[in-house]
């Protein structure tokens, strides 16, 4: 993957993914760097399509809603970050495999060894360097959103909290690539945060 770094942010919508994934893409430039911006679902014309047919289409069994996920990542992967990533550039993406296994594995019921899975069979095994995971309340998250909420938004509060534990799992069980941040912090704080640690891996 040449010299590249690949970092993911998880956490529930309304934690402030995307307020961070721009703090750290304009901490890195400011450090040379050069930083591609991506997200799942959607973020190529074939996710595009993709993306609107299982957030906002019709409703699909859990098994149709992670197929159509895995097929958008294993996509995203070949054509959007490894290609980043071979050319040295830090890619940050808005959501990676572990919202799969949280949502599709844990809060639909498939299993997250199933899911998970699937998503490394789609991938080929790319792992992020780092995942940041912005934990916020479910109830609290989902307040900060003021746009028409998609279908997962809508799953219902035992699914939020349910997928919120889900996360914080995964977290726990592999601490060498989460940084598990409080997402109520001031954003300025979650930023400093987040460059300390990419910080330690531009170091290496």
């Amino acid at each position: 993957m040449g010299d590249g770094i690949f970092v993911s942010f998880e956490g529930g919508d309304g934690a402030g993914k995307s307020t961070q994934v721009r703090a750290l893409a304009d901490w890195l430039a400011a450090q040379g760097r050069t930083v591609l911006l991506t997200f799942e679902p959607g973020d190529s014309a074939l996710g595009k399509v993709l993306r609107d047919a299982v957030l906002h289409g019709e409703d699909v069994d859990p098994r149709t809603e992670a197929l159509l996920y895995a097929t958008d990542r294993a996509h995203h992967v070949a054509s959007v970050v490894r290609p980043a990533l071979a050319r040295g550039e830090v890619v940050i993406t808005d959501r990676y495999l572990d919202s799969s296994v949280a949502y599709q594995g844990v809060g639909r019921g498939l299993g997250a060894d199933t899911i998970e899975q699937l998503s490394l069979w789609a991938t080929g095994g790319l792992l992020p360097d780092l995942t940041v995971l912005l934990d916020l309340d479910p109830e609290a998250a989902l307040a900060r959103i003021t746009r028409e909420p998609d279908r997962l938004e809508r799953g219902g509060d035992e699914f939020h909290a349910i997928t919120r534990q889900a996360f914080l799992d995964r977290a726990a069980g592999d601490p060498q690539r989460f940084l598990v941040l409080d997402a109520r912090l001031p954003a300025e704080d979650l930023a400093a945060a987040v460059a300390t640690r990419v910080g330690q891996l531009l170091e290496r």
